[in-house]
């Protein structure tokens, strides 16, 4: 049974750091793109970061570049998200999601490309 369990959310004060995990079962990682998404109240889901498995390759949404660092350990099938700087607007329910290689090309930042899903993790960033 696929399955891909996200964890590592919490409260934090504006500046500080967490790092979410996304570990997956019933496949391996290492064939596939993995996105980061995140979704705020009231607004859309949006893609933060994704990696190509195969090349290590990583994207970022703008917004969060320079503080955000995806990585991925293929011996432990987890894919990380290291969130430093954290800002309030980065608050929302964290998504990590799973789809084929071949959407890392130009395609990764895209929710709607992805089939297979976590459950998500909240984060909030406040004083």
């Amino acid at each position: 049974q696929l399955q891909l369990v996200e964890s590592g959310g919490g409260l934090v004060q504006p500046g500080g750091s967490l790092r979410l995990s996304c570990a997956a079962s019933g496949y391996t990682l290492n064939y596939y793109t993995v996105g980061w998404f995140r979704q705020a109240p009231g607004k859309e889901r949006e893609g933060v970061s994704c990696i190509s498995s195969r090349s290590g390759s990583t994207k970022y949404a703008d917004s969060v570049k320079g503080r955000f660092t995806i990585s991925i350990d293929n011996a432990k099938n987890t894919v990380y998200l290291q969130m430093n700087s954290l800002r309030p607007e980065d608050t929302g329910i964290y998504y990590c999601a799973v789809g084929p290689q071949i959407l890392f090309q130009s395609m990764c930042m895209d929710p709607a490309k992805y089939n297979s899903w976590g459950q998500g993790t909240q984060v909030t960033v406040s004083s």
